[in-house]
């Protein structure tokens, strides 16, 4: 069972988020974003070349549609697809136009101080895929920032038109609409493999894609900060609620232990109210936990705090001072009493403490220790003393008896001789009493029901109490358990409860018997009169020997009870009050179905 709490509470450590988790999760969401972020600029960068692309090849074939349109309506020739180059360059976003001979040369450009000269520093362009098919690169100029280029092989005549094209190029030629072989350029274009080229600029694009990096990069890194938070968040609060049920729990183990305490334990908060009252403070004060909470503890509990008040208020500490406490509930407690005051860390004054233990049971203790040392060393003295005197008693009882012979009968010498044979026979009982008292109880336990014992008990007496107009009521409850006891012994014992209950009623009352069972493992016997009852200092002196209210009694009767019930084990209490009447409370264990009793035997 104790082993079963350690594996429960590294369970519950477990459930912990621990910091390496966050930090690789956080690691994991960063190489997310980034992976992310990438992919996306690949994407822009895929769409801008799309975009770009396609601008040039609109640019491109929209120069050869004008230059064919030209040709169709008048001589046509370089002069004119220069101009051409030039009105399409001044176009926004159009870096230049050029068209390119094989050499890499600039025979038309949009920029005329550029034609004739090695296009781009002798960069030679080259051209792959079928002749209707465009290509591009992203060239850099250096200070002159970069460049999209488009080009493709320059058809003017032959671009998607086929052989028809050629046929008609050949009867516009025949017909002087076309300059001769060697006007310019233009008229020995079908012998070579001219390039038209569009650089376009990407400064427009490739600002829109910073620009849009930099969105990406900040909602990256809010996204990262986010997510780094909220995991942050999450182990604060898995660790917030493991702290939590930590302090619960460690918060009910403290209320436990102390709620446990057999000492009275109170405490107080700065103001003196009352926040804590374990049960065995109310079993102490006789409050309940429920109407002391919050309340001033100086209208609940004794004034002054039993007169410690101000010593408390001074700073000092008490420890295990006795006194007698008289709480608001009349009840009067004899109490072992510890205070002190509460400060925390900053020394600053947070309450005060009281713990109180009940020295009834002490002190009963200490007062059943001195009773039986003075039975023991009173038990001695009568052994001896009634040894000494028995003696002694035969022979003046049988001088008594022999000179009641000697006088006549109703003389004043035989009436003498009657008194001493009768003092002489008190004395002897008296003396046999005490050997009773002082001899060791000679006690054979068995295992019986208590029920006929206490039924045969109350009939023996049943006659002594209708002559002293007692009546008596017996109440016997169902389901008693048997008890181990001697029949005989225990028998002597409520006979002897019993008389003295009658004779505390001189002028007739009520005698009640109940037998209960009070607790699980234990059989009350009560024995309650109608009687004067007894003030507290007589209830003291009640189990004393030679301790009587009665003219006629030898105080030994109650003595005696008390020894037989102690030999059993059993308990026997008292409650009475002047003019309430007595009850004596028997208190006598079950017996266990393996028990044997010493000395004795079984009853099978």
């Amino acid at each position: 069972m104790t082993e079963a709490h350690p594996k429960k509470s590294a369970r519950k450590t477990g459930m912990q988020i621990s910091p390496w988790v966050i930090l690789g999760s956080t690691a994991i969401l960063i190489v997310v974003v980034i992976v992310l972020a990438i992919q996306k600029a690949n994407r822009e960068q895929r769409h801008m070349s799309e975009i770009l692309s396609a601008k040039g090849a609109v640019l491109i074939r929209a120069v050869e549609a004008g230059t064919r349109t030209g040709m169709m309506g008048m001589s046509w020739g370089g002069a004119q697809i220069q101009r051409l180059l030039e009105e399409t360059g001044r176009l926004p976003d159009v870096r230049y136009m050029a068209v390119v001979d094989p050499d890499g040369k600039a025979v038309a450009h949009s920029d005329p101080e550029m034609i004739g000269k090695p296009f781009d520093q002798g960069r030679k362009l080259l051209h792959l895929g079928s002749d209707l098919q465009e290509n591009w690169e992203l060239v850099d100029l250096g200070e002159e920032g970069r460049v999209f280029e488009v080009h493709r092989p320059f058809r003017p005549m032959l671009a998607g038109r086929g052989p028809g094209s050629t046929r008609m190029y050949g009867m516009m030629r025949r017909h002087g609409t076309v300059p001769p072989q060697n006007d310019d350029w233009f008229s020995a274009s079908d012998q070579k493999q001219l390039l038209i080229v569009a650089g376009l600029d990407v400064e427009p694009f490739e600002a829109a894609i910073r620009e849009d990096l930099n969105t990406t990069l900040v909602l990256s890194v809010v996204l990262v900060l986010l997510g780094f938070a909220g995991f942050v968040s999450l182990f604060w609060m898995y660790s917030y609620r493991a702290t939590k049920r930590s302090l619960q729990d460690a918060s009910a183990f403290a209320d436990k232990v102390v709620a446990s305490l057999p000492v009275g334990l109170i405490a107080t908060d700065q103001q003196g109210r009352i926040t804590f009252f374990n049960a065995a403070a109310e079993r102490i004060t006789g409050l309940k936990r429920e109407e002391t909470g919050g309340q001033p503890a100086d209208m609940l509990l004794p004034s002054t705090l039993c007169g410690l008040k101000e010593l408390l208020d001074s700073g000092q500490t008490i420890a295990e001072q006795e006194m007698e406490c008289r709480f608001i509930s009349g009840r009067t407690v004899p109490v072992s009493v510890s205070a002190a005051r509460i400060v925390n860390e900053l020394d600053a004054y947070v309450g005060q403490i009281l713990i109180l233990r009940d020295l009834g049971e002490v002190r009963r203790l200490q007062d059943e220790v001195r009773r039986q040392e003075k039975l023991a060393a009173l038990g001695g003295l009568a052994a001896g003393v009634a040894h000494e005197i028995r003696n002694p008693l035969s022979s003046i009882k049988g001088l008594a008896t022999f000179f009641s012979g000697q006088f006549e009968a109703g003389s004043e010498g035989r009436e003498a001789a009657e008194v001493m044979v009768q003092e002489v026979d008190r004395l002897n009982r008296v003396i046999t009493e005490l050997l009773s008292f002082a001899r060791p109880s000679d006690i054979k336990r068995r295992r019986i029901d208590i029920a006929p014992i206490v039924t045969r008990a109350v009939g023996l007496i049943q006659q002594d109490a209708a002559n002293q107009r007692v009546q008596v009521e017996l109440k016997m409850d169902d389901g008693l358990c048997p008890v181990l006891i001697d029949p005989d012994r225990m028998a002597q014992c409520l006979l002897n409860l019993l008389i003295n209950a009658i004779e505390a009623m001189v002028d007739g009352g009520q005698l009640t018997v109940r037998c209960e069972r009070v607790d699980p493992g234990e059989v009350r016997v009560a024995i309650s009169d109608t009687g004067q009852g007894m003030a507290p200092d007589e209830m003291a002196k009640i189990f004393d020997p030679y301790y009587t209210t009665k003219s006629q009694g030898t105080g030994l009767g109650l003595a005696i009870v008390h020894k037989i019930v102690e030999a059993h084990g059993a308990r026997l209490n008292v409650e009475s009050a002047p003019g309430r009447g007595t009850t004596f409370l028997l208190h006598l264990p079950c017996a266990d179905e393996d028990r044997t009793a010493q000395g004795g035997r079984r009853d099978e």
